[in-house]
């Protein structure tokens, strides 16, 4: 027998746990080499885990939902085993059997944490129709894990009858209640009553998030000012050069690429704009690395666009093209995450009018991006048309003064309304 360890891929410094979420394999089924085994949650990105070598699974270490550190051995494959004919439970192989169904009432009385179910249990407890109390928690805490279900089913456990369910039933996420009706995931088949409710821990990154929001607005003196742009000189362009630029580029001409250069021409103008505060000193950047912000199925992320003042309008809708279906995937790594002196944050492709962004530390401004509606305007003493955009720049007012944050906007401003500025850097 050739045991090889998989263990957990390099996390970085500023990430000192991640969360194991669903193993793809179970001990005695088959692997290829570089198969992902499973994906690992951090504060950040989620990482693939693939198999370092062919064979066996023999042994799960850590099952679903529980925290692993850089370099932890999760798992074991045996490279000259054989492929067991039945699936065996999601668990260490050398583990005793878990409890049987019958005696999973008595384990879930009074509410204890054996009710919990790790959201891909209580998908599959769904699907076969078993409640929380027909299945034996054996994960951290007591909790459902997706092999306990695997096991229960593999016992012979009955879906549960469709009658009125007892107090103390679970909802999805596996949160006890004394009120309310079983409530199946994902789309419920039972009655919900007038008041359902579901408890849903936060993801890693949700948590991190709202950590780093909270920071933000607790460190520093957010101010935000307001510009409005007449984007019809883009829009002209952009119509102009659409159909050549893809055919020479690959790709669409989009409006985030002007805005970046828009914004790299404002920072370059006013470098306190691009500027960060450490302890008591200003650390003034000489690059320009531009943080996108992006919605994902896990959240918001904000992937970086490295030395963008040195990057084409192609390669820039290029990058952001790769970030969001990275993003989608659930792709992006680490160090596509990391850094950052000044972000972008487009609110308009999701129909916003006006916001005040919240600044990404340690950066000191952000600007925020909106939808372009055709609006009346004054010009010449004339009440015309035209499409207009609202931007916001929220900005650190400890080291930003109202001056430069109002002047940096208006370059902004200046470059949209007339992108021969841009060639000409003026």
């Amino acid at each position: 027998m050739a045991i090889i360890d998989v263990k957990v891929p390099q996390l970085s410094e500023s990430v000192a746990e991640a969360t194991l979420l669903q193993w793809k394999k179970r001990p005695g089924e088959a692997v290829a080499v570089d198969e992902i085994l499973i994906e690992i949650e951090t504060d950040k990105v989620v990482l693939e885990v693939p198999a370092p070598s062919a064979g066996v699974m023999a042994q799960i270490i850590k099952n679903d939902g529980d925290s692993c550190v850089s370099d932890e051995v999760i798992a074991r494959i045996d490279t000259e085993g054989q492929e067991a004919v039945s699936p065996l439970p999601l668990k260490a192989i050398e583990a005793p059997a878990p409890a049987t169904p019958a005696a999973a009432p008595a384990a879930a009385a009074g509410g204890s944490k054996s009710d919990v179910a790790m959201p891909a249990a209580a998908k599959l407890m769904a699907d076969n129709g078993l409640s929380a109390g027909q299945v034996a928690g054996t994960g951290k805490d007591g909790r459902i894990t997706k092999g306990d279900v695997l096991s229960a089913v593999a016992a012979g456990a009955k879906p549960a009858p469709a009658a009125a369910p007892a107090a103390g039933a679970a909802i999805p996420t596996g949160v006890p209640t004394s009120s309310l009706p079983a409530v199946q995931a994902p789309v419920p088949r039972v009655n919900l009553g007038e008041r359902p409710e579901q408890r849903v821990p936060m993801s890693r990154l949700r948590a991190r998030v709202a950590e780093r929001l909270l920071q933000s607005q607790a460190t520093n003196a957010i101010l935000t000012t307001f510009n409005e742009v007449n984007m019809a000189p883009v829009m002209e362009m952009r119509k102009k050069f659409q159909e050549k630029f893809e055919k020479e580029h690959g790709v669409k001409l989009g409006f985030m690429s002007f805005f970046v250069k828009a914004a790299v021409h404002a920072l370059k103008k006013y470098p306190v704009l691009n500027a960060s505060v450490d302890g008591n000193d200003i650390v003034y950047h000489g690059y320009f690395d531009i943080g996108v912000a992006v919605g994902s199925p896990r959240g918001l992320v904000v992937p970086v666009l490295r030395n963008v003042d040195q990057m084409t309008f192609a390669e820039i809708e290029k990058k952001i093209a790769e970030f969001g279906v990275k993003a989608r995937d659930g792709k992006l790594g680490i160090e596509e995450m990391t850094g950052g002196t000044f972000s972008i944050s487009n609110g308009g492709v999701f129909g916003s009018m006006l916001s005040t962004p919240i600044i990404n530390p340690p950066q000191s401004a952000i600007l925020g991006v909106h939808a372009t509606k055709d609006r009346p305007v004054v010009e010449n003493g004339q009440i015309v048309i035209r499409p207009i955009n609202y931007l916001a720049m929220s900005y650190d007012h400890r080291i930003i003064d109202g001056r430069e944050a109002v002047l940096g906007l208006v370059a902004m401003k200046e470059a949209l309304e007339d992108p021969a500025r841009l060639l000409f850097d003026i």
